[in-house]
């Protein structure tokens, strides 16, 4: 188990910081700032996508979960930091102001938000959001982010920019839509209003409503389920849905448009040994138990693979879980 936090708080005790815990294949990144019910701060903001990388790289981790410390999940960004968020003040540092910057650099406040949502939103494994309490703002940002979204039941959502007169950014309001809709994203963000866990299940902005006192064991439940399935076919589908959703956009006018990965998918199918053991362990009727690692794999997008001269996949065929 480890546990990082952001600079400014690393190691303080009480200072604003994102915890990493990780157990079995499960890793929990968990948002630390109760003094302001775990609003991000711009250093954290810069940290996300440094924790999200190293466990991208962890082929011991199969499953991401983002939850907030204490009894909220978060409350947005923190705006005592206003200013800095939006890059109306100076930041610290010295250099360009950039959207595309790695975390750490001089970008301004809402890219360094919208670089740490992509990252998650790009990360390579499931990603579930667990979420009580509060989830406003840039929380509702990061949740939305997320593969799958559960909730305990009183728990409140929204999307405040119009209280503030702050332009949400075009990918954050592009995430959003896709999930509940063009109708449902312009009540959350022309009225800024707050909405119950009811509100958010019915327009799809949650997966799962649960019990307060459920809420960590069906996490708990869920990411060990999805630890157990087969990686392969979630990666495959976690990019086909993001073409899907890119030839929505485009308007699908190029046919051939993902034919290239369509076919990596399909030769990884093949040739990476998850078929072979599902289908044996179906017949035997037992378990699977699924090889297959991005870490394994060749390039791909949002995957830097195995650098060259590194071994392809571990011998052993299925079965045997990648060495780490």
């Amino acid at each position: 188990m480890a546990d990082d936090r952001t600079p400014g708080g690393a190691g303080a005790a009480g200072r604003p910081g994102l915890r990493l815990e990780v157990a079995g294949g499960t890793a929990t990144i968990r948002i630390d700032n109760p003094a302001k019910r775990n609003a991000m701060t711009v250093p954290m903001w810069r940290q996300l996508p440094v924790l999200l990388d190293r466990l991208a790289a962890d082929p011991g981790v199969r499953v991401l979960v983002l939850t907030g410390a204490g009894d909220t999940f978060c409350a947005g960004a923190d705006i005592g930091t206003l200013d800095e968020l939006l890059g109306i003040g100076p930041l610290e540092g010295t250099g360009p102001v950039r959207a595309d910057g790695p975390a750490g650099s001089t970008e301004d406040g809402q890219a360094a938000m919208v670089v740490a949502e992509n990252h998650l939103a790009a990360f390579p494994k499931p990603t579930i959001a667990e979420i009580r309490g509060h989830c406003v703002g840039g929380g509702c940002q990061l949740a939305v982010a997320c593969d799958l979204r559960i909730a305990a039941e009183g728990t409140r959502f929204g999307v405040p920019p119009a209280r503030l007169g702050v332009v949400y950014p075009l990918p954050t309001t592009r995430r959003l839509v896709e999930l509940v809709g063009p109708a449902a994203a312009k009540y959350l963000l022309y009225s800024a209003e707050l909405v119950d866990t009811a509100h958010a299940a019915r327009i799809g902005l949650v997966d799962e409503v649960v019990p307060a006192d459920r809420l960590a064991d069906r996490v708990r439940a869920l990411a060990a389920t999805l630890a157990d399935r087969s990686l392969l076919t979630q990666s495959a589908a976690k990019e086909y849905v993001a073409l899907a959703s890119a030839a929505r956009y485009d308007g699908g006018t190029d046919p051939g448009a993902g034919a290239d990965r369509v076919a990596y998918w399909e030769r990884e199918m093949r040739t990476a040994g998850d078929l072979t053991e599902g289908v044996a362990a179906f017949h035997e009727r037992r378990p699977p138990i699924f090889s297959w690692s991005p870490h394994d794999a060749d390039p791909a997008p949002g995957n830097p693979g195995r650098t060259p001269g590194e071994p392809g996949r571990t011998s052993g065929g299925p079965g045997q879980t990648p060495a780490g």
